[in-house]
């Protein structure tokens, strides 16, 4: 159902037909698996297999300053460990600048979209962008990124965390589709991608919530078809630290991949498998494809992993 002013809601998962479902996993390739990059895989995946349905991998390697070299292998061979099967060989999205740009142009042509001048510096610590080149270059500022003007409130229901709205002017402000580096920014790619891919729900963590709403309001301006959305709690470390490699996240062990499938499983709420599903990571899957249920998973922002 649409609602006034760009606010859109969106079904639950139980809405998705299991023979429609494509689901998705798509990490930036900035190290090797760890265990909060591995649970976000384990409930994107199971929510795909109890659909029967297809999960994609992507590769978001659009930040060549943040990526190591060597590392989307590493995680698709990681992957492969842990006996996940995507259903088509891997998207990178440094491949797919031409789609981008393409759909860049026509935000252009709608003159939904503006040339911003503005660094870091100029921006200072503000939560919003203060419009300041919406209406023209300030004199002497040379052009850096696009972004695209917003209007109105987002709101749609999550199939975990419930009903979340956000206001665009105040929340969040114009925002940046094409970097000054010459790259597209995320909320661009992934919205592009989503929709080439057929994605019809995004499983992923608590942290990406607030870019969900910018997120629709670019599906609606160019046309796409919203996801269902189930935003799944982030692990955080001892510190309070969401786990990541920027935070020192340990990689997982490939080669002893039970131990870390079981121990994602339980943060994600899940019945504890019974020892013969614990015998390789094939039997582990074939069990848990039919005992999965995101119903279980906690409803809570964040989860200290040392509680699991």
């Amino acid at each position: 159902m649409v609602l006034p002013n760009y606010g859109f809601f969106v079904s639950d998962d139980s809405a998705v037909s299991p023979a429609a479902y494509v689901g998705r996993f798509a990490p930036s390739p900035t190290g090797r698996l760890h265990m909060g990059s591995l649970i976000a895989a384990v409930a994107s995946y199971a929510q795909a297999q109890a659909h029967q349905g297809r999960w994609l991998l992507r590769m978001e390697d659009i930040d060549p300053p943040r990526e190591r070299p060597g590392a989307a292998k590493a995680i698709e061979e990681d992957l492969k460990r842990f006996g996940f099967q995507a259903d088509q060989p891997a998207l990178y999205q440094s491949d797919r600048t031409k789609a981008y740009r393409q759909a860049l142009d026509r935000l252009l042509a709608s003159g939904q979209v503006f040339r911003c001048g503005c660094s870091r510096r100029h921006l200072g610590h503000g939560r919003t962008y203060p419009n300041t080149c919406s209406g023209g270059l300030p004199s002497g500022r040379a052009p850096r990124s696009w972004r695209v003007r917003v209007s109105g409130q987002v709101v749609f229901s999550d199939a975990l965390q419930g009903v979340c709205r956000q206001n665009l002017v105040t929340d969040a402000g114009a925002f940046i589709l094409w970097r000054a580096d010459g790259q597209p920014a995320y909320q661009l790619a992934v919205v592009v991608d989503d929709d080439y891919q057929g994605i019809t729900e995004i499983v992923r963590g608590q942290d990406l919530l607030d870019s969900t709403p910018r997120q629709i309001f670019l599906q609606r301006l160019l046309g796409y078809t919203t996801p269902v959305y189930l935003h799944i709690p982030i692990a955080i470390n001892h510190q309070g630290n969401k786990l990541s490699k920027q935070t020192g996240a340990d990689p997982i062990d490939p080669q002893k991949p039970m131990p870390a499938l079981r121990r994602a499983w339980r943060f994600l709420g899940q019945l504890d498998p019974p020892q013969d599903a614990l015998s390789s990571v094939e039997s582990f899957w074939h069990w848990a494809s039919l005992h999965w249920s995101a119903k279980r998973i906690p409803a809570a922002s964040e989860i200290p992993l040392n509680r699991v």
